[in-house]
């Protein structure tokens, strides 16, 4: 775990959690696993204000526990999950991948779970009736059984999955201590967990919802409480009491990863090969593991059956297509066999090597120029050079080629390897090749691109702060605004209510959305190489060598 990583950790636990979560986190993602008086007493915080700030880190899987190291009955010990955190910048990107396979419905399911890291499922049908019945027109509502049907879809692709039962100090030999992420005693390591090792982790229960989402009325003075207290007597049961579900963040970043190959493929060959790729991952990707290097061998036979109808590709077209995708040296699509028409599988850590590849270039290319990316590619696809033959196969005069592989060198993005022809290294007798080592490479930007995110999301929070007093006036405004338009006001009070904002501060607003809407776009594409890089260098460690 590195600085930039932490501080990128710190940022997002302040953003959606507050400044005291934030320290707790920071303090464990600094100082490893620590007890409860221990994180107390170094924070300076109150005890009973260190359990809440643990329980919202359990609740949402950023903090993971066990038994204590000095045997039966020590204390707990506590520690922060590093890459459950760093998901939380990913949170848009989930929840628009939902709204986009499922609709609004799938959008709102995937919301409350990111939001409440984890709930059961007749808690999240109702919840998600109740906000569609809000927005619908009056007179309208969700009946249930809609939202079930969703959440039963979802589980069957399994973006869905149960958080793992409760494992009590007995299961797990009193004082022993359990191996990081196997969150002992909370339904909240289920994504931690593989789901080989919990065989109802994917099993819908039957749950006795009847009904249809209510409108929710504009709550009076002390009427939120009295309803929060209503819903904790209610003895109402639906049979799905104690199962807990959550996102199965493996399971979007799967279809993170075979949308970016399809993408490559349409780019690098047409629309036509990159629908087949879609069809062979699409055939395979509940039986293939997230950490294979490829995927199911599937037959000719089986991709053609496979193929919808809407895409008019004969059997003889689509033998030529697998063809040309197997022989493409990129090797997205490999042959595996020659049974059924020929065995074929996609290239699982190849095509994210390719894609990392690219964004490597792409990289240099944007921040040295396109010469400099010339002579990036030309080392990573002769391995080693010397400085002449960079030069000469990159057709750039010798002064131009030197101070850009220098430039290149001082960046750690190329590397110079010295070959002695006798042992006292003297350097008339040494050969000095410049090479790429890609995952080196990869680590190092993917550390950079921590460190851009962490910016971004200073500069957004800095600029919102400047703004603090004027954005709170527009949000009380709207608030009038929407309370008037309900009970029906007239249209010269609705009229007077925004003359409030003067034409001064209605420019400075438009500002600042045009800046803030500007960094989090940049946050969601910088979290789109991210992805990438993170993804290439896991299949890296994955793949056998």
């Amino acid at each position: 775990m590195t600085a930039q990583e932490i501080r990128l950790c710190g940022l997002l636990l302040r953003e959606h959690f507050g400044e005291v979560v934030e320290k707790v986190g920071k303090h464990l993602l600094g100082g490893g696993a620590q007890t409860l008086r221990g994180i107390a007493h170094e924070t300076g915080l109150p005890l009973d204000l260190v359990k809440k700030t643990l329980c919202v880190l359990v609740q949402h899987g950023a903090c993971s526990f066990t038994a204590g190291r000095k045997g039966p009955g020590s204390p707990a010990e506590y520690w922060a999950c590093c890459d459950r955190i760093l998901r939380i910048l990913r949170y848009p990107r989930y929840i628009y991948t939902a709204k986009t396979l499922y609709g609004d419905t799938g959008e709102l399911l995937t919301e409350e779970l990111l939001q409440r890291g984890h709930m059961t499922m007749s808690g999240l049908v109702k919840t998600v009736a109740d906000r569609l019945t809000q927005n619908m027109e009056e007179g309208h509502s969700v009946d249930y059984s809609e939202v079930s049907s969703t959440f039963s879809k979802f589980v069957e692709t399994r973006f869905l999955q149960r958080c793992p039962p409760p494992v009590r100090a007995a299961q797990t030999g009193g004082g022993a201590q359990a191996a990081p992420g196997a969150a002992p005693a909370a339904p909240t390591g289920a994504a931690m967990l593989a789901p080989e090792s919990f065989p109802d982790c994917y099993e819908v229960p039957r749950v006795t919802l009847v009904g249809r989402g209510k409108r929710q009325l504009a709550p009076e003075d002390g009427e939120e409480q009295r309803s929060a207290k209503r819903a904790k007597m209610d003895p109402e049961t639906h049979g799905d009491e104690g199962i807990y579900w959550q996102v199965n963040f493996e399971r979007f970043h799967q279809h993170f990863r075979d949308q970016a190959i399809i993408s490559a493929v349409a780019n690098k060959l047409d629309q036509t090969s990159s629908e087949i790729v879609r069809t062979i991952l699409r055939m395979s990707e509940v039986t293939t593991s997230p950490a294979a290097t490829c995927t199911k061998p599937l037959s000719a036979n089986e991709i053609f059956r496979s193929l919808p109808a809407s895409y008019n590709i004969s059997r003889p077209t689509l033998d030529q297509y697998l063809t040309l995708l197997a022989d493409d040296p990129m090797e997205f699509v490999g042959k595996a066999g020659e049974s059924g028409g020929g065995m074929f599988v996609v290239n699982l850590h190849r095509a994210l090597a390719n894609l990392a590849r690219a964004t490597l270039e792409s990289i240099v290319q944007e921040r040295f120029g396109s010469r400099s990316a010339r002579i990036f590619r030309l080392l990573l696809r002769k391995r080693h050079l010397e400085q002449k033959q960079v030069e000469d196969f990159a057709m750039i005069p010798a002064k131009e080629a030197k101070d850009m592989l220098y430039t290149l060198l001082s960046q750690n993005l190329v590397q110079l390897q010295e070959i002695p022809k006798t042992p006292d290294f003297a350097p008339s007798r040494t050969f000095y090749l410049y090479t790429v080592n890609q995952l080196p490479t990869a680590r190092m930007l993917l550390q950079n691109c921590y460190k851009t995110v962490a910016n971004l999301i200073e500069r957004r929070l800095f600029e919102s702060k400047e703004s603090k007093r004027l954005l709170e006036k527009s949000q009380r405004i709207e608030a009038i605004l929407a309370s008037l338009q309900a009970s029906g006001a007239e249209p010269e009070q609705l009229t007077e209510v925004e003359e409030m904002i003067t034409a001064p501060e209605k420019q400075q607003l438009d500002v600042l959305r045009l800046h803030v809407n500007k960094l989090d776009s940049a946050e969601n594409q910088v979290d789109e190489t991210i992805f990438l890089l993170e993804s290439y260098i896991s299949s890296t460690a994955a793949a056998p060598t």
